[in-house]
């Protein structure tokens, strides 16, 4: 396909007529709210797989292959991947106002975004001989800007679909169930083939291989647009400035919510290789925790799914939180032989993983239709993700200093106040925050849900 053929949004003051599956165009406008098929779902939902998939390498596997493969000093490594973070987080909202600006060359931002994202991420483990770091440091950056135009602009697709809202949490439930799975090869792979092949050559044949799927992903999302209606801008739409942001009291509160829910989630995250190693004693089950975390998240999608249908998207999110506070207020009680115990808590803080990644941006969508905010949905999905990055760069900023004042230091000697320590921080704080947040949706449940977004 050529980039003469590449399908394109209609201008803001029209709603975009398709073909049907026949290829006949109808006379008018399509119908109001179409019906989700697997198809469609899956022709869509597919780009969250090789987006997911590319995650891990960048940030797990890129640091200790330069360290270990191209002996390139681990302080330096771990400098240029805090600044490209931030670069990282700072430049969504940027990427998400542009990409509203030229909404109807949306398709052809995708190629870029998938170009940057698939040259990136070859040249990243197929680094120069000279130059190393700096090699390390051009690819990371041209990564993840591809990463980050790919991921909002599909994103703001799905959240434009024009389905009934009852279906747009089957909508992102089905797109983070195709990234959750990218999750899970990208976790396994890299570490077989490193067996088989030696590491170098393996992420050699990793990228090789990544390429073609980005490309199958890109295509798939190309013959999606071509095939379902899209919900556009109303005449005399406005830009989304930050003012506008706070001015909304639904936008405020829902931002707040999801900041708070996610920086209880990051924590975690930042801390979970430690406690595992250091308070469980169990790292040599690292790999099968986390394949249990994930594949749980996976498995979850369609319970969410059928709940945020049946008793609304803000009970369920609620209901999530409510399974992930009690899950660490018994991780908080965990501690050495404990390694079954840990299996079941990785399992049920999987299951509420499902929720945090399959309603948050289904709420959004309805506020984006209800406030007819089309020609700004870029620019709100890139400020969910700019405030998913910095939770995590909030979350590593202030823990691990904290449990080194406290004294600890990883892989070193722990005493029983260091181990109170390290589980109060990886599980008692995010039970504190994850309660907050669970009364502020209590609390603002009316102003959260308008009778649209309420069902």
């Amino acid at each position: 396909m050529s980039l003469d053929e590449v399908p394109t949004e209609v201008s803001s003051n029209t709603r975009r007529t398709a073909p049907d599956r026949g290829g006949r165009t109808p006379g008018g406008p399509p119908p109001r709210s179409a019906t989700v098929t697997p198809w469609s779902l899956a022709t869509y939902g597919f780009m969250a797989f090789p987006l997911a998939f590319a995650g891990l390498p960048i940030y797990l596997h890129a640091p200790d292959f330069y360290a270990s493969v191209m002996n390139q000093p681990v302080t330096a490594i771990g400098t240029v991947l805090l600044v490209l973070r931030l670069v990282d987080a700072l430049q969504d909202p940027v990427i998400g106002k542009l990409s509203d600006r030229y909404h109807e060359a949306r398709s052809a931002i995708l190629f870029i975004g998938t170009i940057l994202l698939g040259a990136g991420f070859w040249m990243l483990f197929n680094p120069l001989s000279g130059a190393t770091l700096f090699w390390f440091a051009a690819s990371v950056l041209i990564c993840t800007t591809g990463f980050s135009i790919v991921s909002i602009n599909f994103q703001a697709l799905g959240g434009l679909w024009d389905v009934p809202p009852k279906a747009r949490t089957a909508v992102t439930a089905g797109r983070e169930g195709f990234g959750l799975v990218g999750l899970l090869v990208a976790s396994v792979l890299p570490t077989v083939l490193a067996g088989w092949l030696g590491t170098a050559e393996a992420f050699h044949w990793l990228t090789l291989a990544y390429l073609p799927l980005l490309a199958l992903g890109l295509f798939l999302l190309w013959r999606w647009l071509r095939t379902v209606p899209l919900e556009v801008a109303p005449v005399g739409t406005i830009s989304l400035s930050w003012r506008a942001i706070l001015a909304s009291r639904w936008r405020r509160l829902f931002f707040s919510i999801l900041f708070l829910n996610g920086f209880a989630s990051a924590i975690p995250a930042v801390l979970v290789l430690f406690f595992v190693r250091d308070r469980l004693g169990a790292e040599n089950l690292t790999g099968l925790f986390l394949l249990i975390y994930f594949l749980a998240g996976a498995l979850s999608m369609p319970l969410w799914s059928r709940l945020a249908g049946r008793y609304g998207k803000l009970r369920a999110w609620r209901l999530s939180m409510l399974v992930a506070i009690l899950t660490f207020f018994w991780a908080v009680a965990l501690g050495r032989g404990d390694a079954t115990a840990f299996a079941f808590v990785c399992a049920l803080s999987g299951l509420a993983l499902g929720a945090d990644l399959a309603i948050p941006p289904a709420l959004l969508a309805d506020h984006i239709d209800e406030d007819a905010r089309q020609a700004n949905a870029s620019g709100l999905f890139a400020i969910m993700a700019f405030l998913s990055k910095s939770a995590l760069a909030l979350a590593t900023g202030l823990t691990l200093p904290a449990l080194g004042l406290a004294g600890y230091q990883p892989d070193g000697p722990m005493t029983r106040e260091l181990d109170l320590a390290l589980s109060l921080t990886y599980a008692g704080l995010p039970c504190v925050l994850k309660l907050a947040a669970f009364c502020a949706i209590w609390l603002y449940e009316k102003d959260l849900a308008p009778d649209k977004a309420a069902v």
